[in-house]
């Protein structure tokens, strides 16, 4: 395999075959964001990605999932995606899902009969980067969609059949918008219904517009107590029936599971019982 650069993939694609169909993110622009910025982005030849299928399959016998990376897999063209979408199922008949990363301006540009064809092809699931439903927040952090576009994006897949792996990032409104973060973060999902939803925690990373925005005062960023009342609030205002929820990552401060309506009561005592016990992770951003 000849990966460029670090490769980033969702958590739940940890035992993923990754494939690298971009490189880079097309647009990388977020005040928060420190991925893919050593790279220039581009699409990568299809007979490269193929000679890695090809090579995979030479390596591993079972390959359950594949994830197509870098950042923007969806603006490849649709008939070059289907073609790479026949040469996984050709070469991997075992496989189960194939999933990428999807901008909701690029789900906008395909046609709802292209999206047909990708998830007849094989597109299970695309993770979208809500990060957040207030369009204030969106504006800040220079995410360049609105939350009405990321809205009609994810339900544009869902109509074709495939699923939406949402994620949003606690703390991206800081203490100023924090409540209008929450409540439009409730929002977009009750209108959306995704799949699954999960929360990160943000961290502020050297090199970013945002830590500068953090050092100069312009950001306030929130205490653990004060991110899980923003999580409390999206809680208590989600509504979004079946929906699988997740605040696991290695950010977060407390580690909540479960499925949307039905666990939010348990969820909301657990962070209750933490907050009361100050029973927290570690500070993974402790130093600025």
């Amino acid at each position: 395999m000849r990966y460029e650069g670090i490769v980033y993939r969702p958590p739940s694609e940890a035992r993923s075959l990754i494939i690298q169909l971009t490189i880079g993110c097309a647009r990388n622009t977020c005040t928060f964001c420190t991925m893919y910025k050593e790279k220039n982005f581009r699409i990568r030849k299809l007979e490269d990605v193929v000679r890695d299928l090809k090579e995979s399959r030479n390596t591993y016998s079972y390959v359950r999932r594949i994830f197509l990376a870098d950042g923007d897999a969806l603006i490849v063209k649709t008939p070059d995606l289907l073609y790479i979408l026949s040469e996984i199922r050709r070469l991997f008949p075992e496989c189960e899902r194939v999933t990428s990363y999807g901008a909701p301006a690029d789900v906008l540009l395909k046609t709802p009969e292209e999206l047909l064809q990708l998830r007849k092809a094989g597109l299970e699931m695309v993770y979208i980067g809500a990060e957040s439903g207030d369009n204030e927040v969106l504006k800040n952090i220079r995410k360049g969609v609105t939350a009405e576009e990321t809205v009609e994006a994810c339900l544009k897949l869902k109509k074709a059949g495939i699923k939406v792996s949402m994620m949003l990032i606690s703390g991206m409104g800081s203490r100023v918008r924090s409540k209008e973060h929450a409540l439009a973060s409730a929002k977009i999902t009750s209108l959306i219904k995704p799949e699954y939803v999960s929360f990160l925690t943000l961290r502020v990373y050297p090199g970013t517009p945002l830590y500068d925005q953090v050092k100069n005062g312009e950001f306030q960023r929130m205490s653990p107590m004060e991110l899980l009342d923003e999580l409390k609030l999206f809680l208590k205002n989600v509504d979004s029936e079946g929906s699988v929820f997740r605040s696991n990552h290695a950010s977060n401060y407390v580690d909540l599971g479960g499925d949307l309506n039905r666990d939010i009561p348990r969820m909301l005592a657990q962070i209750e019982e933490a907050q009361s016990d100050h029973d927290f992770k570690p500070d993974f951003m402790r130093g600025l």
